[in-house]
């Protein structure tokens, strides 16, 4: 009698080492800027982050922010933005440092809702959105439609590319910029941050040297010449930007941590 493999069941959920992870981080699986587990189930209410980037939805997520933080249509924006793309990057930077798991960002994967206002937003994955891994992940021989194996390391990190900058945040960037005048290094600038933020935050659970693993998502997703790793006051590992969010432009201004602009 020939035994018979499950690899889908060895393999486990796609995203359970993502989600391990946020768990660690946060202390809870309610997270204020993604819904629970990741996945939605039921999209009624969602909508498809291409909405955004087609303009035809982008006016409630701009009216969100000014609403917010009371700033000018720039620099309310810029700040919608650093939120949007913070939570939007999380995820697959966790799954590639943690596992080499990449879910890909295409825009119209990605589903977010206005409905709760005690976070701007909430961003969550359609249950089919695909996932990239490498030949020897479990999942590469679970037979998920989802799966996307690629060859190598450096393809893996195309991917992420593709999906998550090609795909999604310059056709975005493109329809923020027909709404505000506000730059796009200042816009990337955020993303670049939220990649750094979201490895120095995660370092006590993910393998690997956290600056290493820094350098290599940047300069694979072509952000490197945005942010630098400096040395904190006790040696620890810090973000600073070369652009800034504009934060202090608000009616009550606010200079973050590795600001650009820096305090008099």
């Amino acid at each position: 009698m020939t035994a018979t493999i499950d690899f889908r069941a060895m393999a486990g959920a796609p995203f359970d080492p993502i989600t391990a992870t946020l768990r660690s981080m946060f202390g809870t699986d309610d997270l204020p800027g993604l819904t629970r587990g990741l996945l939605v189930h039921d999209p009624a209410g969602w909508l498809p982050a291409t909405s955004l980037s087609d303009g035809s939805h982008l006016p409630d997520l701009l009216d969100a922010a000014a609403r917010r933080w009371r700033g000018s249509p720039h620099a309310a924006a810029a700040l919608a933005w650093k939120s949007y793309s913070y939570w939007l990057v999380l995820p697959a930077v966790l799954g590639w440092a943690s596992a080499r798991r990449v879910p890909l960002l295409r825009a119209n994967d990605v589903l977010v809702h206005f409905e709760d206002h005690r976070p701007l937003l909430t961003l969550g994955y359609r249950r089919t959105i695909d996932v990239a891994v490498l030949p020897n992940d479990p999942l590469a021989l679970s037979g998920l439609p989802e799966v996307v194996v690629v060859p190598d390391e450096a393809a893996l990190l195309s991917t992420f590319r593709t999906s998550l900058i090609d795909e999604h945040i310059n056709p975005l960037l493109d329809a923020i910029h027909t709404e505000v005048r506000v730059g796009a290094r200042t816009l990337m600038g955020s993303v670049a941050s939220g990649v750094a933020y979201s490895l120095l935050r995660a370092a006590d659970w993910l393998p690997g040297s956290t600056a290493t693993n820094i350098d290599t998502l940047l300069e694979a997703l072509q952000l490197d010449d945005l942010v630098e790793m400096v040395d904190g006051p006790g040696g620890q590992l810090n973000v600073q930007r070369k652009t800034c969010c504009l934060a202090f432009t608000l009616p009550q201004p606010k200079l973050c941590a590795g600001c650009v602009i820096k305090p008099s």
